[in-house]
C-alpha cells in the first residue's frame, strides 16, 4: 500500500475540525486525522507493506522548466524562499503540523520515503514499477490513475468520504469514466489540461474529444502523426489546434507522466507490529495530545 501522504493530510486537515488541538492549543487536526486514516486503511485492507510517500519537492524545477505554469498558482506569494525554492501555499495552521506528522510516522516505524527533486507521485510510480505483487495506491489525486494496471494488480483507492468510503479505481472504472485505459490516462490529461496543476492542455480539446482522438489514433504519438497526415480523420479545427499546440505536446508528457526510475533511499516497507521507538511515541502522544487516534493506530498494527 502506497500513500500519497500530502493528499491524505490535506484531506484530513479540511475534514477534521481545527478545534482538535494539543494541550497547548496548537491545532493537530491533520495529524490526528491522518493517523485515523492510516488505522482505517490498515484495518480494512491489511497490507503487508505500507509506505508513506512524500513530496521532497512539490514543484520540481525540471517540470517547471518544461511548462512554466506548472503549479504556479499554488506558490505562496509572500512566503520566504528557502534557497530559491518556491514554497507551496499551505494553510497557516497546517504547516506546523507537517513536521509532527513526520516525527510520529518515524517513531511508529512506518516507512516515509521521498527523493530530492521529485514529487510523491514519482516515488509512487517508481515503487509501483518495482513491486512484485499487487499494489494499492491511496490518493485523492486523479493523476495517479495512469498507473492503474489490472494485469499487475495495481489499483487506486480514491477517498470519497474520509477513507472509510473509497472508490476502487481499476481499468474498467477508468475506461467507463474517461473512455481510455489506465495507460492512456496521462495522454488524456495532457490533452485536456488540468487547471489544478497549471497544465494548459490543448485549447479546444476537452475530455471527451481527447478520449475520441485517443480511441481513433491509439496514443499521443498517433494523434500527432495524424496531424501531419492529410488523409487522417481529423476535423480542420482539431488539426489546427493540435498543430498550434505542438510545442506544448512535445514537452508535456515528461511533466504529466510520473517518473518510474527515481533513485530512492533504503527503507523497510514492512508494516510494523509495534512502535520502532516507544519512548518517542509516548512523548509525542503527550506533547501533541494525540490520544485515541494514536492508540487506535497502534492497536490496529498489533492486530
Amino acid at each position: 500500500m502506497l500513500l500519497d501522504t500530502a493528499s491524505l493530510y490535506f484531506r484530513a486537515y479540511f475534514g477534521v475540525p481545527d478545534s482538535v488541538r494539543a494541550p497547548d492549543g496548537t491545532p493537530v487536526n491533520a495529524v490526528r486525522g491522518l493517523l485515523d486514516f492510516i488505522a482505517r486503511l490498515v484495518q480494512d485492507h491489511r497490507p503487508d507493506d505500507l509506505v508513506a510517500c512524500m513530496d521532497a519537492d512539490w514543484r520540481p524545477a525540471w517540470r517547471v522548466e518544461l511548462i512554466p505554469t506548472y503549479k504556479a498558482h499554488r506558490v505562496a506569494e509572500e512566503a520566504p524562499e528557502a534557497g530559491g525554492v518556491d514554497q507551496e501555499e499551505v494553510p497557516d495552521t497546517l504547516s506546523p503540523q507537517i513536521p509532527v506528522i513526520d516525527e510520529v510516522l518515524d517513531a511508529i516505524g512506518i516507512a516515509r520515503v521521498g527523493a530530492a527533486g521529485y514529487e510523491a507521485d514519482d516515488v509512487i510510480g517508481t515503487l509501483t514499477g518495482r513491486a512484485a505483487g499487487p499494489v494499492d495506491i491511496v490518493t485523492g489525486d486523479r493523476d495517479l490513475f495512469q498507473l492503474v494496471d489490472d494485469e499487475r494488480g495495481v489499483r487506486v483507492l480514491y477517498p470519497v468520504k474520509g477513507v472509510g468510503t473509497l472508490r476502487l479505481v481499476d481499468e474498467s472504472y477508468v475506461r467507463e469514466k474517461y473512455g481510455v485505459g489506465g495507460s492512456g490516462y496521462a495522454d488524456l490529461a495532457l490533452l485536456r489540461g488540468d487547471p489544478s496543476d497549471g497544465l494548459p492542455g490543448v485549447p479546444g480539446i476537452g475530455e471527451k474529444t481527447a478520449a475520441k482522438l485517443l480511441a481513433a489514433h491509439g496514443d499521443l504519438a498517433g494523434i500527432m502523426a495524424a496531424v501531419d497526415d492529410p488523409a487522417a480523420q481529423l476535423t480542420p479545427a482539431q488539426r489546427k489546434r493540435l498543430a498550434e499546440a505542438r510545442a506544448y505536446v512535445e514537452v508535456a508528457p515528461k511533466v504529466v507522466r510520473v517518473a518510474a526510475d527515481v533513485a530512492l533511499p533504503a527503507f523497510d516497507a514492512a508494516l510494523p507490529r509495534s512502535p520502532r521507538d516507544p519512548g518517542a511515541v509516548a512523548a509525542l502522544a503527550e506533547r501533541w495530545g494525540l490520544g485515541g487516534s494514536l492508540r487506535r493506530l497502534l492497536s490496529t498494527l498489533q492486530g
